[in-house]
């Protein structure tokens, strides 16, 4: 069911950067099918341990039958409540790919993909009560223009908030094709799919406050980690990939590196090597990882 469900990205690149202890202890926040987590298993001893977060009750199909293996169906936003739940106050490594899986977007009643026509949805976590039905129907047309291009960085969009704002007073947009028709004055043929992709981007991030989370989990990370622990980080957008090499470098989302009495820059992590990204024959054989960026720290 694994390779069905999602193809892992950069597994072995992740999984190095980790250079795991045979007794250590890991975790990979975000499941999905299994991957990831399964590689790191073959390089944990019997006195090793894997926790595992994912958040879509569909990836629990995939739980390893393994005794050293815990999966947790909660988001890896609370990562360290649910660690020390389990009497895990430190661990040696953490890998996180934050790519929406193949499975949510080869499920077509989930609403990730341009490829279908569905319920407007995009929850990962099916239990959350925003949707993207309330995004495109309630947000105002200045919040919504905001998540168009904070999120998906469109140009137009303003314009296209004040489209949806037109449209949705007649009748509730309900579906991905009835916001595809709402929004075809804005899609070009020659780019329709890319802007298309931008904005279910946008609406997705919001719907599962990506950033947000992604924040909280990298403000989690150093208390977490011990002194020479990894952290191993897919990325898909610029957004996420900004927040991450900012955080690694200053342990700050904006501004300049704390400094001591002394002006020595005082930071938690420091970087491994440089960016890593997909070969031409992961891409060839995955196309979903072109856009992958890997990033390596170390707790100092």
């Amino acid at each position: 069911m694994t390779s069905r469900y999602h193809d892992p990205v950069l597994l072995q690149e992740s999984v190095d950067g980790l250079n795991i202890k045979e007794d250590g202890v890991y975790v990979d926040v975000t499941f999905g099918g299994g991957g990831h987590s399964r590689e790191i298993l073959k390089r944990l001893g019997n006195a090793g341990k894997l926790f595992a977060f994912d958040q879509d009750e569909d990836a629990l199909a995939n739980a390893i039958d393994d005794e050293r293996f815990q999966l947790i169906n909660q988001n890896f936003r609370y990562l360290k409540q649910y660690l020390k739940f389990y009497g895990i106050r430190k661990v040696d490594g953490i890998l996180a790919d934050f790519g929406v899986s193949s499975h949510q977007f080869d499920e077509a009643e989930r609403g990730f993909s341009i490829r279908f026509d569905a319920e407007l949805d995009m929850r990962m976590d099916r239990n959350s009560q925003l949707s993207a039905f309330d995004v495109v129907n309630s947000y105002s047309q200045e919040d919504l223009a905001s998540v168009l291009y904070q999120y998906g960085e469109l140009r137009n969009a303003r314009a296209m908030a004040k489209a949806i704002l037109g449209a949705r007073e007649r009748k509730p947009i309900k579906t991905t094709d009835q916001l595809k028709k709402v929004l075809g004055e804005f899609l070009p043929k020659m780019k329709e799919n890319k802007i298309l992709a931008q904005v279910y981007q946008a609406i997705r991030i919001e719907v599962n406050q990506e950033i947000e989370v992604l924040k909280e989990f990298l403000l989690q990370v150093p208390d977490l980690l011990h002194e020479g622990g990894r952290l191993s980080l897919i990325s898909y957008h610029s957004l996420e990939d900004r927040l991450v090499k900012r955080f690694i470098r200053s342990g700050k989302f904006e501004g300049e590196p704390e400094k001591d009495f002394y002006g020595n820059i005082n930071v938690p992590l420091k970087k491994v090597g440089g960016l890593i990204v997909p070969s031409s024959e992961e891409i060839t054989r995955n196309n979903r990882a072109r856009s992958a960026k890997l990033r390596i720290a170390e707790r100092i």
